[in-house]
């Protein structure tokens, strides 16, 4: 079973998400001194809570505010349908306010993920187990809390740093370099503790979707490569040095098909993942395809739910996609449809509405346009006829649609990747392109032009014959769509604030402008915490 960490993860007593100000939350685990567990399977269980409210959220609240914040992803309304109170249009304008409810449930996520882990050490210490079991352990809560910190840093900057449980004074804010330095010291304490990735696949299993050394790395990169962002200060070698950590494990290598590493059944046999969030129609979080998806595919793909006909990707974003032969750009849904062969590619035979769409003659091919063209008559509003304005936009099927999907959950299987091989050799060629010196891994000299490559090369797509930052910030987007770093990439290059407006039909004017304003590259503090703690300090511009 791909999921048999999550799995028996799910059998441990949930911890309901606590914001970091509730002080006087009760202890509500089934483990506590005197029944503490034992064996490999209990520890399993324990730390399973850890993961469990990780993927409750990373692949829609969290990834919402990482990339629908962008030209990467959007929701506009249907003649009003889909609008939810505005919420969507404000991440794509950058006009939302310290109440919005991804602002507030995901800093309530990743604090309370912060309290779990906090809770786990506590009971971990007060345990009559080895001191080995107890280092190993508390190393990858540790881990996994230096996680959740780092995307609370890089989403609200200056946040609280909470290393007790319960916790029993206010937090106070802390400056984000000093965020920032105590995620690096804790990465570097654990390090030696963590499992490598191995060449044994039972191994892999069991430490999949768990910290490893190569996850300690990966994020060490992350962090290095937008330290001008967070603590004012390059650190582009130290970025390569970390990549090539990655490296040097070879039992990391890119995968044959790029669509594999993204389909229902992906799992630990994916060789170039390095960390993942795992999910299945049991463990809740996953649903690109009811919220991305268009609804007249569904019995197409082999499936008869009631799915969202709304999020797409911008035609700015959808224009990168023109490289010769990629198989990336089969992850979007554009242009006439015809059915899939099941394992992420398509077949010759069209698909056509299906018989009774209302305003629609029989046998059309379902078209789908990348324009996107507001009515001008309600907020980034398309309007809602079948042929035209529901079938605007490009949707992504990068986490291939589920067949086993059901009507009760609507839950995809795809696991959704953190880190992956494809991401280090992307963030070694700009941190070379900003300065760092070339190395050579395993007697492969590794350039800027070489790394993109490797990953065109596996793509199908036609190689480059030179590389430019610019260059190379297209090339993520092609590599990376969907995966949650559209924000944190359009920061570092200074373009997070770059307006693309869409056309409005009939010579009208589209009221709602894009906030430029270069605070916006922080989410403020919720009002919630705001109203709780008075040791908390607002964001500046909110």
């Amino acid at each position: 079973m791909k999921k048999i960490f999550l799995a028996c993860a799910a059998f441990a007593t949930m911890i309901g998400t606590y914001s970091c100000t509730k002080l006087d939350v009760p202890v509500e685990s089934q483990y506590v001194k005197s029944n503490f567990p034992t064996t490999d399977a209990d520890y399993t269980a324990l730390l399973g809570t850890i993961y469990s409210n990780l993927s409750s959220s990373y692949a829609v609240p969290y990834w919402r505010m990482q990339d629908m914040s962008t030209d990467e992803a959007i929701l506009p309304a249907r003649d009003g349908n889909f609008d939810d109170g505005g919420q969507y249009r404000q991440l794509h304008y950058h006009t939302w306010t310290f109440d919005h409810p991804n602002v507030i449930s995901v800093w309530q996520w990743g604090f309370g993920g912060i309290n779990t882990c906090n809770r786990i050490i506590t009971v971990i210490n007060a345990s009559s187990s080895t001191a080995a079991k107890k280092a190993s352990s508390i190393a990858e809560v540790r881990a996994m809390r230096a996680l959740y910190l780092y995307f609370m840093m890089d989403l609200y900057g200056n946040v609280p740093i909470i290393t007790d449980f319960p916790v029993t004074t206010q937090p106070a804010n802390q400056p984000r370099a000093k965020v920032y330095e105590f995620i690096e010291s804790e990465l570097k304490a654990v390090l030696p503790l963590l499992p490598a990735k191995s060449s044994n696949a039972a191994t892999n299993v069991s430490q999949y979707g768990r910290p490893t050394k190569g996850m300690v790395f990966a994020l060490l990169a992350k962090m290095y490569l937008n330290s001008g962002v967070y603590i004012n200060s390059n650190r582009y070698q130290e970025t390569v040095a970390m990549c090539d950590s990655v490296q040097n494990n070879t039992n990391y290598f890119l995968d044959a098909k790029f669509r594999d590493i993204f389909l229902p059944t992906n799992g630990p046999q994916i060789n170039e993942t390095i960390f993942a969030v795992p999910y299945d129609q049991q463990i809740p979080g996953n649903q690109f395809t009811r919220f991305g998806f268009f609804y007249y595919l569904a019995q197409a793909y082999g499936f008869n739910v009631g799915l969202s006909i709304a999020m797409s990707t911008t035609p700015e974003f959808y224009n990168r996609f023109n490289i010769p032969g990629d198989d990336r750009t089969k992850t979007w849904l554009a242009g006439p449809q015809y059915y899939p062969d099941g394992n992420g590619g398509f077949t010759s035979q069209p698909v056509y509405y299906p018989t009774g769409t209302a305003g629609v003659p029989a046998n059309t091919q379902i078209n789908i346009k990348p324009d996107l063209i507001l009515t001008g008559l309600k907020p980034m509003d398309l309007g809602n006829d079948v042929l035209n304005a529901q079938s605007e936009g490009v949707r992504s099927i990068k986490y291939y649609p589920d067949v086993n999907i059901i009507q009760a959950t609507r839950l995809n299987s795809n696991d959704v990747p953190v880190f992956r091989l494809a991401d280090i050799y992307l963030m070694k060629a700009e941190a070379i392109l900003r300065g760092a010196t070339p190395t050579t891994i395993n007697g492969d000299f590794q350039s800027p032009l070489t790394l993109v490559n490797k990953l065109r090369t596996r793509a199908h797509a036609q190689v480059a014959t030179s590389i430019d930052l610019d260059g190379l910030l297209d090339e993520r987007a092609r590599e990376l769509s969907w995966e949650a770093w559209r924000r944190n990439d359009l920061i570092r290059y200074g373009l997070f604030e770059k307006e693309y407006p869409l056309p409005v039909a009939g010579g009208k004017t589209d009221d709602l402008k894009m906030n430029t304003d270069p605070t916006r590259r922080l989410y403020p503090i919720p009002s919630t915490e705001l109203k709780t703690n008075p040791n908390l300090k607002q964001n500046p511009g909110y």
